[in-house]
């Protein structure tokens, strides 16, 4: 998955981070960032994955965001990652399947990731926030 994967997850961040940021560069930021959280989760890499994921939220709140951005990005990629496995996999029930399974745990494992700090993260993914420019 991580050979194939990481250029659809970037492509989902960077459209959802432009929803809530109105400079290109820290939408590319952001997402870059991001993208390093997913690499490490996909991975298997977990240690790795929770200090990036803290890192991700501290930039946020570092620009006065909240971490809802990161919940609709993340469902976002997972809902992309799903529709390729649907559609490339579809003649191959075994690796579709193996693949399926794969998405289900990586959705576990951002669900409470999500609430670093307290916050629950998929009560409004895409809230009235402030769109960034600096």
């Amino acid at each position: 998955m991580l050979e194939w994967s990481e250029p659809v997850i970037s492509d989902r961040l960077r459209e959802t981070y432009r929803v809530y940021v109105a400079e290109d560069a820290l939408v590319w930021s952001l997402a870059r960032q991001h993208c390093r959280v997913w690499r490490a989760l996909i991975a298997g890499d977990i240690d790795k994955f929770d200090t990036l994921r803290r890192e991700l939220v501290a930039m946020l709140e570092e620009l006065g965001l909240d971490v809802g951005c990161v919940a609709a990005a993340d469902a976002r990629a997972l809902a992309e990652l799903n529709d390729i496995v649907a559609a490339r996999f579809q003649r191959c029930r075994r690796q579709a399947r193996g693949y399926r399974l794969a998405l289900v745990e990586l959705a576990k494992r951002l669900a409470p990731a999500g609430r670093l700090r307290g916050v629950s993260v998929y009560s409004s993914p895409r809230q009235d926030l402030p769109r960034i420019s600096r």
